[in-house]
């Protein structure tokens, strides 16, 4: 696994990726230093990211807070299997994600994916195996490369955030299908993943109102 990126390392990589398409210029102008979003890896990080979707972040920390409390302080591949589905959502789990666990969990156990030396895989064998297991995506997967285990030229394509920073970053009528998206971010390897961060980040503050786009960005 690649060691993820430091503060001078992104700010090279962002200076790069507008050098080799300078259509990124405004959103690196625009966007104020960022750090890399670090999060833990390995199974726990991979079973907290399943946990955290589709919840608020307030929701989803108190339930990983129990989850956590719940499992003896121990968030293990075994520590899950040991631990009965109805157990699980007494945590606060639905049944969906409790079930979910229990089959990533499983998947490490019996060989399928090894998350103690996932780094011996290449992004593209790494994304296999892991959306071979029920209740992993490819978003998730590569989400999950990203942010849990620091991988530095993942590009998860079918973010719709992603696909809208894109659309404005080439002041373009529509969105990028993921297709196109995917096309589309070959022009920023090998630092796909400093460029999701960029535009994330771009994206985020045009929401909340602290940049304006102007036209041709609609």
């Amino acid at each position: 696994m690649q060691t993820p990126y430091w503060l001078d390392d992104i700010d090279a990589a962002r200076r790069t990726i507008v050098e080799l398409d300078p259509s990124l210029a405004r959103a690196h102008a625009q966007t104020p230093a960022f750090e890399w979003r670090r999060r833990i890896g390995g199974f726990e990080g991979l079973f907290h990211m399943i946990v955290d979707q589709q919840v608020s972040l307030a929701s989803a920390a108190a339930i990983w807070a129990r989850v956590e409390a719940g499992l003896g302080g121990e968030v293990t591949p075994d520590r899950v299997l040991a631990t009965d589905i109805e157990t699980l959502r007494s945590f606060g789990l639905s049944i969906q994600k409790a079930t979910y666990g229990h089959e990533i969990a499983l998947a490490h156990v019996e060989g399928r994916i090894d998350f103690d030396h996932l780094e011996r895989l290449s992004d593209e064998e790494a994304i296999a195996r892991l959306v071979a297991i029920k209740g992993v995506g490819k978003w998730t997967a590569e989400t999950f490369l990203m942010f849990c285990e620091g991988r530095r030229d993942v590009f998860p394509a079918g973010d719709i955030a992603l696909q809208e920073a894109m659309r404005w970053a080439d002041g373009a009528a529509l969105r990028p299908r993921e297709k196109e998206a995917y096309l589309r971010a070959e022009a920023w390897r090998p630092h796909r993943s400093i460029a999701a961060h960029l535009l994330w980040g771009w994206y985020g503050a045009v929401k909340r109102g602290e940049i304006a786009l102007e036209e041709p960005y609609p």
